[in-house]
């Protein structure tokens, strides 16, 4: 086994357990038994937790694998900043919004995408001495294209929710 590959093995086992352990804290949470809505992030944990750490370790699934966790992410992220502007009480002081807010779950779901970044990143390292990649910064597979579907799938979600009260 070469170096690469161990790397490759640790991050995807990190991924395996990040995932595992955020599902199980929100199955402690939000019981799938309690609410119907439930059921959508329910099935977005299995996938996480059991079939992305697969994806992301065979080459020809990788980039599958990449979009799959990248949109997961972000619908994660907008799902659960929603939740939280709903169900937010008290002074949106500072220590109120780190401490009462999903922010710290938005923190480790992110957390589950870099380490996919860094998967995929190191797929395709040829050698340590290449170039960081060069390009347009809005096209895949660059942050910017990521940055670029957050905004516009969070545009989307709070037209919806303007529009369809």
């Amino acid at each position: 086994m070469t170096r690469k590959n161990r790397i490759k093995n640790f991050l995807i086992t990190g991924m395996f357990f990040l995932g595992l352990g955020g599902w199980m804290l929100h199955l402690r949470i939000h019981p799938l038994a309690m609410d119907k809505e439930n059921f959508i992030p329910f099935i977005a944990g299995i996938i996480s937790v059991f079939a992305l750490p697969v994806l992301f370790y065979f080459r020809k699934t990788l980039a599958f694998a990449y979009i799959t966790n990248g949109f997961l992410v972000i619908i994660g992220t907008i799902a659960m900043a929603g939740f939280s502007l709903e169900h937010f009480q008290g002074e949106p002081t500072l220590l109120n919004i780190l401490l009462t807010s999903t922010l710290s779950d938005i923190i480790i779901l992110w957390t589950n995408f870099i380490i996919g970044k860094a998967v995929f990143d190191l797929e395709y390292l040829r050698s340590e001495a290449d170039p960081a990649p060069q390009g347009r910064f809005f096209r895949y597979p660059n942050m910017g294209w990521w940055w670029v579907h957050l905004f516009t799938v969070s545009a989307v979600f709070v037209l919806g929710k303007l529009l369809f009260k």
